[in-house]
């Protein structure tokens, strides 16, 4: 189970993020980015964070530490700025904290060199959560003490905003064109030989135990919170099965660089009309 903690401060807003989420202080001394219910997103994006962050662990990806946090909208009173205090009025109640890694760096793939097994295994993580949200564009990672750390998951598990159609997404195919470590020649074979067999029913719902009642409680089609956890462990692990067959790595083109695996670090197959 997730620690719980509860705001003491909110310190200042991260524009970065489409759901504007904050950096705050909370009563266990700790420092969080707090990402929040009443965020246009909604409480999905939550359950997202908190299935891929959990699965990732278990894993052995790194991610940030997360904790539920406990806000008082009273919080919101003090801060001037109507876009962020309308938020933490509409936020009251569990949210969700992830560890902030003071001194950490955006990841940028001409500074940063990421061997292939880790990137086949960030890579093929990505295509199991369905995460449409680690392109070169926005990679959504950090570089802390050297390592590699993966944020922000809320756009993944994209088949959850559809419960009807999710068991046919378990097949859906992963395009990893425009990955953002598609250019370090992903290991996807010994990614799959270490993750695939780990990716069980118990696995991931123990994953599934950290997500609060009340983030799945009321979802159509579902009579109680459980059924729907139950509901992500058969996508997830019917997913994990065979996601590799399907996952597609375009070739190199002028004006998509992303797409040409090693075009970043100057590792191109000559025979591809690179340089190696």
């Amino acid at each position: 189970m997730l620690t719980e903690v509860a705001a003491t401060r909110y310190v200042t807003p991260l524009r970065e993020g489409g759901s504007l989420p904050g950096i705050v202080e909370a009563d266990d001394l700790g420092t969080y980015v707090m990402k929040f219910t009443g965020a246009g997103q909604g409480r999905k994006s939550l359950v997202a964070e908190v299935v891929c962050g959990g699965l990732a662990r278990r894993l052995g990806l790194r991610v940030p530490d997360l904790v539920r946090i406990w806000l008082d909208p009273v919080i919101g009173l003090a801060e001037p700025d109507q876009e962020v205090q309308a938020l933490l009025k509409s936020s009251g109640g569990l949210n969700l904290g992830m560890d902030y890694l003071p001194g950490s760096l955006g990841f940028d793939p001409l500074a940063y060199e990421v061997g292939p097994a880790e990137a086949g295994r960030v890579l093929w993580f990505d295509a199991l959560t369905a995460n449409v949200d680690r392109s070169w564009r926005n990679p959504n990672l950090l570089v802390w003490h050297g390592d590699l750390w993966l944020i922000d998951h809320g756009a993944a598990l994209i088949w959850h905003h559809n419960w009807p159609s999710a068991d046919a997404s378990a097949a859906r195919p992963y395009d990893a064109s425009d990955h953002v470590l598609a250019p370090f020649r992903p290991d996807l074979a010994g990614a799959v030989a270490d993750l695939a067999p780990r990716v069980t029913p118990d696995l991931v719902a123990d994953a599934l135990a950290d997500v609060p009642d009340a983030w799945l409680a009321d979802e159509p089609g579902f009579d109680a919170p459980d059924d729907v956890r139950a509901a992500y462990v058969r996508v997830l692990t019917a997913r994990a099965a065979g996601i590799h067959e399907r996952i597609t790595i375009g070739p190199p083109t002028p004006d998509r660089p992303s797409r040409a695996p090693g075009w970043l670090t100057g590792r191109l197959d000559p025979t591809r009309g690179g340089t190696k």
